[in-house]
């Protein structure tokens, strides 16, 4: 997959995180949004180098989905941690 698919997965990886886990968020909607594409990265990574599970390169592979929608909820699940007790 090239960076542009990452992003795109990224970006459908957080709305899914969001959808998940609903409420507010001290980052709103683009705060989510990136979230997701780091996420994707970040659940890709892991999912290569520690569960021995490499990332295939089509894009509509059910474990690069997973490990992207796994990566974007720990990233926003740290996030609100993080920083949820700063907005009301």
């Amino acid at each position: 997959m090239t960076i542009i698919s990452w992003i795109i997965l990224g970006l459908l990886a957080g709305g899914m995180a969001k959808f998940l886990l609903p409420g507010r968020d001290p980052g709103g909607l683009i705060g989510t949004t990136l979230i997701g594409v780091a996420g994707a990265f970040i659940g890709g990574w892991i999912s290569a180098r520690w569960l021995d599970h490499p990332i295939t390169k089509d894009f509509y592979d059910g474990t690069t989905w997973v490990a992207a929608i796994g990566g974007s909820l720990v990233l926003l699940v740290a996030y609100r941690i993080l920083f949820g007790h700063s907005r009301n």
